[in-house]
């Protein structure tokens, strides 16, 4: 295994609660399960997560080149990435209360059209790109050597839990979509606990790594 054992129980159990917590792609998928049924539920997750695939391509390519040619861009990336991970952190905590609405109403559409409405929606949004660049670096140890492989480990991870979490919730849309309207409690909880794992792994990766 290419990457730290401790980094990566911490990226597996980070990434695992930032999945559950309710947020516009799994709204997005709610929605389409909701009108279209589970195999447009599905799809739209298809979409979702092949646009983090190539999220997760360009960023370990650009990302592992820069780190080779300037070692020292690594640690600055880093402290960017941990400081933005704090800052989600903190809105995560100032927004616990927000209501999250039901999911977007409209006409059915076709499997297809969920597909490459997940894809293009996600792939063009500047916080899902900001969020990668972000949040990976934090997990990689370039004295590991292999950096293009360490990324490619999270990324596939990362991949895997977004279809077996939002795959779940395109599955299973009609009920999850009644708690999700009606267990704001959870959900309050569900984002202070996210939000101190961000902060405090923010914190951590920036002065004690």
């Amino acid at each position: 295994m290419p990457i730290d054992q401790h980094l990566l129980l911490a990226f597996l159990l980070t990434t695992t609660i930032a999945m559950i917590t309710p947020g516009p792609d799994m709204l997005f998928i709610l929605g389409c399960g909701m009108r279209s049924g589970p195999r447009a539920g599905l799809l739209a997750t298809a979409g979702v997560a092949t646009s983090e695939a190539v999220h997760v391509a360009v960023a370990a390519a650009g990302l592992a080149a820069l780190f080779a040619a300037v070692p020292i861009a690594f640690t600055a990336v880093r402290i960017a990435g941990a400081a933005y991970l704090i800052y989600l952190g903190v809105q995560m905590i100032r927004h616990r209360n927000d209501a999250i609405g039901d999911a977007p109403a409209g006409a059915a559409m076709s499997g297809r059209k969920a597909y490459l409405t997940g894809l293009t929606t996600n792939l063009l949004n500047p916080k899902m790109v900001t969020f990668t660049i972000a949040f990976l670096p934090q997990f990689v140890v370039p004295e590991h050597g292999r950096v293009w492989l360490q990324f490619a480990v999270l990324g596939a991870i990362l991949i895997v839990l977004e279809f077996l979490v939002d795959g779940t919730v395109g599955l299973l849309s009609g009920r999850i979509g009644g708690w999700l309207r009606s267990r704001r409690t959870a959900r309050r909880r569900i984002d202070t606990a996210t939000g101190g794992i961000f902060i405090g792994l923010g914190v951590r990766l920036a002065f004690l790594r």
